[in-house]
């Protein structure tokens, strides 16, 4: 890790898969503590750019003296544990393998938040989990109003519920930065205003928020940054000013957006 570097450089990153360019010589920066939302369609790359910072996906190797494809906190190789503890990341996907996967929602609220410090799937078997771990974790669920699932199962809990033990399982060991996929998915209107409230007193915290979504309304006040993804390509990135308008929406997402704000917040409607 370089003092002062960004949280993400992509440089031509390219992934292939299944024989299609999922990401297409992606180029984009982000900037320690700069809040940021990556926005596109359906198909634009969000979901491979998950997976290039998980080092589930791996770029296409790059020749001579190109600069590294990509760069977290301004390092190309990391040992992924130790990634993971810097940067906390919340997925659909993530919610499934812990509600519904090769867990079945057993794992009880704490255990999936002591996990997070072994970037493991809940399961803490042979783990040498201490009594530090454990009271950091029961602290975690304290800060995010999530004491009373302590001991609740995953499967147990509504949607709401179990993403926000998620939360505290990518918090709890105390990552620069905090990676949101479609985290809204699946809540109702009440569990999303709940959520999005969380989410920006974690970013008034000093925890830098990077969404990503197709969501326009998920974009909270705190972030300023917005980079359009399209094709698996940035087609545009700015200020949120800059990149949230009516015709640059329309462009990407191939139909014509009408765009309103208030409060902060901005909602969309074709």
């Amino acid at each position: 890790m370089t003092i002062g570097a960004p949280l993400l450089e992509l440089q031509d990153a390219t992934v292939i898969r299944n024989g299609v360019r999922v990401l297409d010589g992606l180029t984009m920066t982000i900037a320690a503590g700069q809040h940021s939302a990556i926005l596109g369609p359906n198909g634009s790359g969000k979901t491979s750019l998950i997976h290039l910072l998980t080092h589930d996906h791996y770029p296409l190797a790059v020749e001579g003296d190109a600069l590294p494809p990509v760069r977290v906190f301004g390092a190309d190789r990391w040992n992924v544990e130790e990634l993971r503890s810097r940067l906390g990341v919340v997925t659909t996907d993530l919610h499934h393998q812990f509600v519904e996967g090769h867990s079945a929602g057993r794992i009880r609220a704490i255990e999936a938040v002591v996990s997070g410090f072994f970037a493991t799937r809940g399961f803490l078997i042979n783990r040498p989990v201490t009594a530090d771990m454990k009271a950091r974790a029961e602290a975690m669920l304290a800060k995010l109003g999530a004491s009373h699932l302590a001991t609740r199962r995953l499967d147990e809990m509504s949607t709401g519920e179990a993403r926000r033990v998620l939360i505290a399982r990518a918090l709890v060991t105390g990552p620069r930065a905090l990676v949101l996929d479609e985290p809204t998915s699946g809540l109702d209107l009440v569990a999303r205003g709940s959520f999005l409230e969380t989410v920006r007193r974690i970013a008034r915290d000093g925890t830098t928020i990077v969404l990503v979504t197709h969501h326009v309304e998920e974009i909270v006040p705190e972030i300023d940054h917005v980079i359009l993804l399209q094709r698996g390509r940035v087609a545009a990135a700015g200020t949120k000013r800059e990149m949230l308008t009516a015709d640059r929406l329309s462009a990407i997402f191939g139909a014509r957006i009408v765009l309103e704000q208030r409060d902060g917040y901005y909602s969309a409607r074709t």
